[in-house]
């Protein structure tokens, strides 16, 4: 197949996966903002664990979800010699395994659960998304599933409330007598912009589509399902990076096009995975020989993922002093939203408007 055959065919293909004009997930174009910004490597960990035994009481409970960021730090330092930049603990975490009404599976967050995590994110200086049924407002019957999200002084700097609880059918509530959340925040942390969906919000587009548009670029899911097929469609629509959180079969980390980069299958195990959030994504293109142009160029300063049978990949850069936008632009190489505007534009143009959608 010759090369203007191939790129033909490629351009058909990228429009064809575009998204429809007016989406709520076209306000973010495929490219990312910070690439013309140094690297920003963040050092993330995830855990599996089920928690459907007995519940061993608060104290112990809290002691094993310490015991569990304390593997996910040592990781982090034996893998990159670094420390932990965030811990992402699994959905209700906290009260897993306690069963009854609102008011016996949940806690307040102030006392021994702020006390407890706040010590670990103390301790080894990382933020920690610790899932939680919560007390919220007792005197006014208010109980949430929510994960608060802690900074690296122990502070507690958000919360998000699953806004899609399951109904707890034939009950006529939802999970036992909890009330959903209302909105979908995305939290400034010191490494980037990071949302938080909790397990049935998989099912609903409008979460996801909230956080990319308000700039997540990491989403972390705190889940008892531990799906990934779901959250790989959601990682590559929105091009953000995705980490599963889960209590059992797997927990897993999503890049922005969607690959399965890291995962952990063992029971009661952690997962620590670096990302960088300064990338490009870039799609086949003769200048760009598979990636293989730009390691000729840049060598170790350059790193990337790039699937021949995706023909694309993500691209970052290693070098502070060289961001990976600086290297696309010296090897002139196209962006894959570039590519997809362009000949939507041609297509457009062409046909004399954008297609029919009846």
């Amino acid at each position: 197949m010759s090369s203007l055959t191939r790129c033909a065919l490629l351009a058909l293909c990228l429009a064809a996966l575009a998204l429809p004009a007016g989406s709520a997930s076209q306000e973010r174009t495929m490219s990312n903002p910070s690439a013309d910004a140094p690297p920003r490597k963040v050092v993330i960990g995830t855990m599996m664990h089920a928690m459907y035994s007995n519940y061993p009481g608060l104290d112990a409970r809290l002691k094993e979800l310490s015991d569990f960021i304390d593997r996910m730090a040592a990781e982090a330092k034996r893998t990159y010699g670094t420390g932990l930049d965030l811990a992402v603990l699994p959905e209700n975490a906290v009260t897993g395994g306690l069963e009854g009404d609102p008011k016996k599976i949940t806690f307040p967050l102030e006392g021994k659960v702020l006390d407890v995590m706040g010590a670990a994110a103390r301790k080894h200086h990382t933020y920690i998304v610790v899932s939680m049924g919560l007390a919220e407002d007792p005197a006014g019957g208010i109980y949430t599933n929510v994960g608060v999200l802690l900074d690296r002084t122990g502070k507690p700097i958000g919360i998000y409330r699953k806004v899609h609880l399951v109904d707890s059918a034939p009950a006529g509530n939802l999970e036992g007598g909890l009330s959903p959340g209302k909105e979908f925040p995305v939290f400034q942390c010191d490494f980037g912009k990071l949302g938080i969906e909790i397990c049935y919000d998989m099912s609903y587009d409008d979460g996801w589509e909230t956080l990319a548009r308000k700039g997540a670029e990491i989403v972390v899911w705190p889940s008892q399902s531990p799906q990934t097929v779901a959250p790989r469609l959601r990682a590559r629509q929105h091009h953000y990076f995705v980490v599963s959180s889960t209590w059992r079969n797997n927990a897993s980390f999503f890049d922005p096009t969607g690959d399965l980069i890291a995962q952990t299958k063992e029971p009661s195990s952690v997962c620590v995975e670096r990302v960088d959030l300064s990338y490009v994504l870039l799609d086949w293109q003769p200048k760009l020989q598979n990636g293989k142009a730009l390691t000729d160029r840049y060598g170790k300063a350059v790193g990337y993922r790039y699937s021949e049978a995706e023909d694309g990949g993500i691209f970052w850069s290693n070098d502070p002093k060289t961001p990976v936008m600086q290297m696309v632009r010296e090897l002139g190489l196209e962006l894959s939203d570039d590519a997809v505007e362009r000949s939507r534009q041609l297509q457009n143009q062409i046909r004399g408007g954008p297609p029919s959608r009846d």
